[in-house]
C-alpha cells in the first residue's frame, strides 16, 4: 500500500505527449504505463487489516493541516549513476515544500500505527520508466525533459493504494482525503 498525490488527466495526457519522441530511443527505460502515475509520498508495503482503521483515523488529521498546494510536472532526472541509471523520472515545481511537509506528517502517521516507513528522505518525482539491470541505458535521456513543463494543477486530494502485482499489476483505490 502507499499514500499518494496523483496528477489530474490533463497532467498526464500533456506529460504522455512531451515522452512520446522518447518513448523509442535506444536505451530508453521499460516506461510505466500512465494508469501507474502517482506521486508516493509514504510507501507502506503490506498494511495488516487491523491497522487499516487506525492508519485511516492516523491520516486524516495529517492531510486536514495541509493548506491548498498546486503543483506542475517540470523536468527529468534520474535514479542511479549515468552509465547505471535505474529509474527515469520527472519532477515537480510549484508548492513541493508543502507536499514534502505533508509527506513528513504521512510517515509519521503511519510510524503511529506501528507501520514500518522508509527512513530516507522524501525526493519529490513521477517515476515514468525503469531500465532494467544489465540492459542497454541512455543515463542521459532524462536530460531531455529538462525543459519540460507541464500545466499547473490544485492538489485535490491523498489517496490510499493498495497494489495488485502479478503479470497484469492494478491499483484499487483504497481511501482518499481532501486537502485544503
Amino acid at each position: 500500500m502507499f499514500l499518494a498525490v496523483d496528477p489530474p488527466a490533463p497532467a498526464v495526457s500533456d506529460l504522455d505527449r512531451a515522452l512520446q519522441p522518447l518513448r523509442p530511443t535506444p536505451g530508453a527505460p521499460r516506461w510505466t504505463p500512465t494508469s501507474r502515475w502517482h506521486l508516493t509520498l509514504a510507501f507502506l508495503d503490506e498494511v495488516p487489516a487491523p491497522l487499516l482503521t487506525p492508519l485511516r483515523a492516523a491520516v486524516a488529521p495529517a492531510v486536514a493541516r495541509t493548506p491548498p498546494m498546486s503543483l506542475q510536472l517540470a523536468g527529468g532526472g534520474r535514479f542511479g549513476s549515468r552509465r547505471r541509471p535505474s529509474v527515469c523520472w520527472v519532477g515537480l515545481g510549484g508548492d513541493v515544500p508543502e507536499l514534502t511537509a505533508l509527506a513528513g506528517r504521512l510517515s509519521a502517521a503511519a510510524r503511529a500505527v506501528g507501520l514500518p516507513v522508509e527512513d530516507r528522505p522524501f525526493r519529490a518525482h513521477l517515476t515514468v520508466g525503469r531500465w532494467r539491470p544489465g540492459q542497454p541505458a541512455d543515463g542521459d535521456l532524462p536530460d531531455r525533459l529538462a525543459g519540460y513543463r507541464g500545466p499547473v494543477w490544485p492538489v485535490r486530494e491523498v489517496v490510499l493504494w493498495r497494489s495488485h502485482l502479478g503479470p497484469e499489476p492494478r491499483y484499487e483505490r483504497t481511501a482518499a482525503w481532501p486537502v485544503g
